[in-house]
């Protein structure tokens, strides 16, 4: 019995000891070897991260006016885990959120530790909810982008969507030098998610935005898209764009279309009218290709301004007949007089002595059929088929402005070439890139491009002038005080319900530059009116004079001292 005893005690003790060393090596296991990442686990649970949005930059004119900015505010959110009373939480904010109670009680009593309750919450608000010490109540930068000139300029600035990025015009294009960086601030919170004042606190600062200056005029760009509108309502213009470039820099000192809209609500704007037509739609120019043309013609040497050209009232091209505006007997054009008077026949005679091929040749060196590289997204390239396909009838109807699709910006940039004495310098829209730290980066001057040579330039001007002189097709394009060049164009309009021509309506177009005796603008209107039969020196070109006239007066162009040329239009 005794040994028997003695035996168990001896097991007893075997097995108190043998526990104790468990326990004691679970306990170094614990502390020692797992101890890190059970206080790191702790102290996770504990912690809490907050992005911290950076500041979106600025979009400004070229004198510094802001066309687009944000203001500080903030996304309340919470952590339903920590709210007690989900419904008393939600009654203390449905008036200072502007939320239904019963949305912000169904949120708050979700599983999970983060739902948003409202977005875009001005700084006064949330500072009156922190007030109240509302547990499992956060809040998140979310900072709302405002556009203070409304639809002026618009098209051309964009805007950006509900997650903040750009979405259209320079906002899309700029994105990320205007978004920043964003930061994020990792701090300790308690047990209602409140932080804790002498806890960690571990914060990356975001980087703000930069500012994109553009080459815009806001006050000019206020006057074109007033210009627009009344065109658009005038109950034939279903849509109208205008570009005012710079001749000597190519920049963009206004663009416009009419619809247009404004930024700040473009959500309330059909989808289809959030683009930028200026750039984007394509349209048959009509005579103002002409220029192209003539100045083909004088380039290669096939013509001069005062050369005569025994011109019918019709041409056979192919099997097709191309007339003049009105069928007549046999006129004694001069070349000027050909543009002046807009002749179809005897644009495609001068057209056929340079040749299909060489024609190609310098439509494409003028930027027809190419997009210009503007700095913004959704441009076009337009419409050029290559010469070794023209039938003879394309052949003929490319020379006058029809069987080609350009953009506004394109016909801007031609007219450019030749006010610039031949040399096409592609339009901007951006002058500069001004980072946080107040870096600036000057976008540079894209190289010229010499197209013609300057004394054909100087000749097309010259011819141009009659336009919208005595016998030319544009009295209404003249400027008080200015010499003015300019071509108009009427092209027909495509008609949808057929795919043909007939009963389309037309593109009415005026484009040209002043003064032309020292060019600063060039000013391109271009008009869709699908029921209207108006030439464009009817209707395109009194927009344009009105734009051209404020252009120069409000930059200061002294009028011309020269007397226009008496020009020469027929010979018996």
């Amino acid at each position: 019995m005794k040994v028997a005893r003695e035996q168990r005690n001896r097991w007893g003790l075997l097995f108190m000891i043998t526990l104790l060393v468990v326990v004691v090596g679970k306990l170094v296991v614990l502390q020692g070897v797992d101890g890190a990442a059970y206080a790191q686990a702790a102290e996770d649970s504990r912690m809490r991260t907050f992005p911290i949005t950076a500041v979106r930059g600025e979009i400004t004119d070229r004198a510094g006016k802001v066309l687009a900015y944000s203001v500080d505010a903030e996304r309340v959110v919470a952590d339903p885990s920590v709210v007690a009373d989900p419904a008393r939480t939600a009654l203390a904010l449905t008036t200072l959120l502007d939320v239904p109670a019963s949305d912000l009680t169904e949120k708050l009593s979700r599983d999970g530790r983060y739902v948003v309750l409202a977005d875009r919450v001005s700084t006064d608000v949330t500072d009156r909810i922190r007030d109240l010490g509302l547990a499992g109540i956060g809040y998140e930068d979310d900072p709302v982008r405002l556009y203070p000139a409304g639809a002026v300029g618009g098209q051309v600035v964009g805007f950006v969507g509900t997650e903040g990025a750009g979405l259209a015009g320079i906002e899309q294009t700029f994105q990320d030098q205007l978004a920043g960086t964003d930061g994020k601030e990792r701090m300790e919170v308690d047990g209602r998610g409140n932080p804790i004042p002498s806890g960690i606190d571990d914060t990356t600062p975001a980087t703000d935005g930069a500012t994109v200056a553009l080459t815009l005029d806001e006050d000019l760009q206020f006057v074109v898209q007033q210009r627009l509108d009344a065109a658009c309502a005038d109950g034939a213009t279903s849509s109208a764009s205008a570009v005012v470039l710079d001749v000597h820099t190519g920049e963009v000192a206004a663009m416009a279309s009419c619809p247009g809209y404004d930024p700040g609500h473009y959500n309330e704007t059909d989808p289809d009218l959030l683009g930028n037509r200026a750039v984007s739609d394509v349209y048959e120019p009509g005579s103002v290709m002409k220029a192209v043309t003539l100045a083909a013609a004088i380039e290669e040497g096939k013509a001069e301004p005062d050369s005569v050209l025994q011109v019918p009232g019709h041409i056979q091209a192919g099997d097709a007949v191309v007339t003049d505006a009105h069928d007549h007997p046999v006129i004694g054009f001069t070349v000027t007089g050909v543009l002046a008077q807009s002749s179809n026949v005897g644009a495609i005679m001068l057209a056929r002595e340079v040749g299909d091929e060489k024609l190609e040749h310098y439509l494409r060196a003028f930027g027809i059929g190419s997009k210009t590289g503007v700095e913004l997204p959704g441009e076009s390239s337009g419409i050029l088929q290559d010469s070794a396909d023209w039938t003879q009838s394309r052949a003929a109807n490319i020379p006058i402005g029809q069987g080609v699709s350009v953009t506004t910006l394109q016909m801007a940039s031609v007219y450019q070439t030749l006010a610039n004495g031949g040399v096409r310098i592609p339009p901007r829209v951006v002058s500069s890139v001004t980072a946080a730290d107040g870096t600036v980066t000057d976008t540079a001057r894209p190289a010229g491009t010499r197209v013609v040579s300057e004394p054909t330039a100087d000749k097309l001007t010259y011819m141009l002038e009659a336009v919208v002189g005595k016998g030319g097709t544009a009295p209404l394009g003249e400027v008080d005080g200015f010499r003015v060049v300019g071509k108009t164009g009427t092209a027909q309009r495509a008609n949808p319900d057929c795919s043909c021509y007939t009963g389309g309506g037309f593109f009415t177009t005026f484009v040209g530059y002043a003064p032309a005796d020292d060019p600063q603008y060039v000013v391109a209107v271009d008009l869709e009116r699908p029921t209207s039969s108006a030439e464009g020196g009817q209707v395109a070109a009194p927009v344009f004079a009105d734009v051209m006239r404020y252009a120069l007066t409000a930059g200061g162009v002294v009028p011309s001292g020269s007397p226009r040329p008496d020009f020469t239009l027929r010979v018996p």
